[in-house]
């Protein structure tokens, strides 16, 4: 070819970007550090996709790789950017305008039925987490009352949870140990703003994707372990028994509390009906609610309410047996509970406080992300809206920041309460502030009622509370349905939990979680393919189209279906994921193998001493010459990897591939294994695959085809239908030229597998078969034809 054509591609649209400031200071530190220069320039890259193109009649088009200078500036946020991002900090602004009165009346109802159940609730965790109850109420008014600030969830609720409760009282215990002097609302407070801080930046660094490596099972586990160990904890509670720690591994606890059952006081006769109330009007309730559905809102209600008139009625009784025995009553109550927010103050964070709390950073701040981010995103899918998991943990952050100052203890998402809230109709965070009022009514007005609440109700209010949580048998077997190894994962996470403490179950479900993915990675396999020509059921339908299936079948597809394997020595192959440095092994070795048993050597005598040959070489010790011209075998040709599904390929996967290719062509020697790579879809892949020397064909003989790419071209001038062909033959010059959808000096990246198919079929001589099957009658199979004429003529190959 001349150098005029080149220079009229050139001019037609072919010429290389001059390079930007940060591609010019890469140069000059190349040339300072002395690494050479890239093989192919970009100019390079120019002329030969300008050539391409002009000799096949076809417009010029060559892909732009992306660069860093270009992701670092896609990546800088721009004013509009930080704008949106500070607007973003407050959820509220998007939808505030359009506040109405029915929006109102929904919040109101909500608001309050939430209210009613957060006071007697919030004193009830308070007690689990060995605090006073007051400390329950000043977490559950600021966490309603914040999140309205920062919520993108309308169902959510803020405030103490019996998980987080648990928790701390173990965290305070085991402070307390090493550090007596701190007290027990010191340590709670300390806690509250160190794990309010990590989650607050993690937040305002958009982390919350962090959660997503969280599935459900470990949830599941964590939440069914921690339900366990809270419910049998407060079983001692119930009784009114004493004389054992109730902070010691579940099942020590199980196992003294039967110990002991002998020595229960009257607070069992409170503790045991307060349970069975609560449970027995949720039974009601629900089979009401069923039997009369025209009546199931109200049936609600007066389910919601359940915990609070528990209370009141037991109240009542405590007050008609105790009024009398204030200073000793028959059984454990409350006691003088403060009026308003006495504990308000900066809290004491000091150096040795930190210090103290720190190692048990870890646990606490996993569990205040998995239960809030996992309740939020359920609701939302439940109810239709999307939640931004970065935006709620600055919400779980800032309350925790703040609360403190309230006196309140480190809080997240309730999910008991959240259920209830979404029931009852609530339309827009505002009604967090309804329930902060309720609840401020209730800290200045309601403390003279507290003084005569029951212990042993309180922990039937806990163990009532904490069933819910617990995971249940039916969706434990459909998990075992879904995916076996996940179970066996959630039953390590809740025996952790029973057998040891709620962040050895924490811990042991997410190490599992994490183990069985590295596993899934490490040990990945893909599928070689081959071709079934298919049409649809529908009678209107008359074409015809190639679909590529694993040629074993393994994808479960129907056996009796012959699947057409590629023709001799060509393998098609198809990872199932990126091959990323864990996998990438995995893919390579099972390729390897695959093709040294399906091909045989090119040249028999490429080791002509025995002393030459490879020690790991399979075969007879003496190579016969016409043993190996019988082996029916063919010789490699190409491998077609099917990149469909892969969305990134890091460093080793690059290098491991240049070295499989390397070891292949060993295997086929003298000749030159050709790698095609078919749907490619990401500009970094194909960036890193050219730069591994990928993207070119090389061969090992003197005869040159012409390659063989998809184009689009267009039908007629009237028409604005486009269709994809394969550039086989030259195109009407009257019309407008054909566009190739690919890179045209990278012959080998494809559009699909049928693309590269007919490319590598080309070039051995089969470019007469019809791989992209056109609209035909049912049953027109295509097939190749290794008899085909039709040869492409060659051109010379760039």
């Amino acid at each position: 070819m001349d150098l005029s054509t080149v220079d009229s591609a050139m001019s037609t649209g072919a010429s290389a970007p001059p390079p930007s400031g940060l591609a010019r200071a890469g140069n000059i530190a190349r040339k300072v550090l002395f690494i050479p220069d890239d093989p192919i320039t970009v100019e390079d890259r120019h002329v030969r996709g300008g050539s391409v193109g002009a000799s096949n009649n076809t417009l010029t088009y060559v892909e732009e790789d992306p660069t860093v200078s270009g992701w670092i500036k896609d990546q800088t946020p721009t004013g509009g950017d930080v704008r949106a991002y500070l607007f973003g900090l407050f959820p509220f602004l998007e939808w505030i305008g359009r506040y109405n009165t029915i929006w109102f009346i929904g919040d109101l109802v909500a608001g309050i039925t939430i209210g009613a159940v957060v006071v007697p609730q919030g004193m009830a965790y308070a007690q689990l987490a060995t605090l006073p109850v007051e400390y329950g109420l000043y977490s559950s008014f600021v966490g309603v009352l914040i999140y309205f600030f920062f919520a993108t969830s309308k169902d959510i609720t803020i405030g103490p949870v019996a998980v987080m409760s648990q928790l701390t009282a173990t965290i305070i215990a085991q402070v307390h140990k090493a550090h007596p002097k701190l007290a027990a609302t010191v340590i709670a407070q300390v806690l509250a703003v160190l794990c309010g801080a990590i989650v607050f930046v993690l937040g305002i660094l958009r982390l919350g994707f962090i959660v997503d490596f969280i599935p459900l099972t470990a949830i599941g586990a964590f939440m069914t372990g921690s339900a366990l160990n809270i419910a049998v904890g407060q079983l001692p509670g119930l009784m009114g028994i004493t004389g054992f720690s109730t902070r010691d591994a579940t099942y020590k606890v199980f196992i003294h509390w039967l110990q002991h059952f002998g020595r229960s006081t009257l607070d069992a006769a409170i503790g045991i009906p307060a349970l069975v109330l609560l449970y027995g009007i949720r039974t009601i309730c629900n089979w009401a609610a069923r039997r009369y559905p025209s009546r199931a809102k109200v049936f609600f209600f007066l389910n919601t309410l359940r915990t609070a008139f528990t209370i009141i009625l037991f109240v009542f009784i405590s007050w008609l047996v105790n009024r009398h025995h204030r200073s000793k009553p028959k059984f454990k109550i409350l006691g003088t509970v403060p009026r308003g927010f006495k504990h308000m103050g900066v809290p004491q964070v000091d150096h040795s406080s930190v210090v103290a709390v720190a190692k048990q950073l870890p646990g606490a701040v996993i569990v205040l992300l998995i239960e809030h981010i996992a309740i939020s995103k359920s609701f939302g899918r439940v109810n239709n809206y999307t939640i931004r998991p970065s935006q709620e943990l600055i919400a779980i952050g800032v309350t925790n920041l703040i609360g403190p100052f309230f006196g309140a203890y480190p809080a997240t998402g309730s999910f008991s309460r959240t259920a209830i809230k979404s029931k009852a109709g609530v339309r827009t965070p505002l009604a967090g502030v309804i329930t902060a009022l309720v609840v401020l009514l209730a800290i200045y007005a309601l403390p003279p009622l507290f003084f005569y609440i029951p212990n042993a109700a309180l922990s039937a209010v806990i163990i009532h509370a904490v069933g819910d949580l617990i995971t249940p048998p039916w969706t434990v077997w459909h998990w075992w349905q879904v995916s076996p190894p996940e179970v066996v994962i959630y039953f390590a996470g809740v025996i952790g939990t029973v057998f040891g403490t709620i962040e050895i179950g924490i811990y042991t479900a997410i190490a599992s979680t994490g183990g069985l993915l590295l596993f899934r990675l490490a040990k990945s396999k893909g599928e070689f393919l081959g071709k079934v020509v298919v049409y649809d059921n529908d009678k209107l339908s008359t074409s015809t189209r190639e679909v590529y299936l694993p040629i074993n079948h393994a994808d479960g597809s129907n056996p009796s279906i012959p699947v057409e394997e590629p023709l001799p020595g060509v393998f098609i192959y198809r990872p199932n994921q990126s091959p990323l440095y864990p996998s990438v092994g995995s893919y390579t070795d099972q390729l390897v193998w695959y093709i040294q048993q399906k091909t045989k050597r090119t040249n028999p005598t490429s080791y002509p001493r025995l002393g030459d040959r490879p020690w790991n070489l399979p075969g007879p010790r003496h190579i016969d010459p016409d043993a190996f011209a019988a082996d029916p075998r063919p010789t490699l040709k190409a491998v077609i990897w099917d990149f469909t599904s892969v969305e990134h390929l890091d460093v080793t996967g690059a290098q491991i591939l240049e070295d499989v290719r390397a070891q292949l062509d060993r295997h086929a020697s003298p000749d030159v294994v050709e790698w095609h790579f078919a749907g490619l879809h990401r500009p970094w892949v194909k960036r890193s695959l050219a730069r591994s020397g990928f993207g070119r064909i090389e061969s090992s003989s003197e005869q040159v085809h012409k390659p063989v790419y998809a184009i689009v071209a267009h039908q007629s001038d009237a028409s604005d239908q486009l269709e994809k062909v394969e550039a086989t033959a030259e195109p009407d010059t009257e019309r407008p030229l054909p566009k190739p959808v690919l890179s045209l000096d990278r012959p080998a990246f494809h559009v699909d597998i049928p693309a590269a198919v007919a490319s590598v079929y080309s070039r051995h001589g089969y470019l007469g078969v019809q791989h992209h099957h056109q609209p035909g009658k049912r049953g027109e199979a295509g097939l190749p034809s290794p008899g085909s004429s039709d040869k492409a003529r060659s051109i010379d190959e760039l």
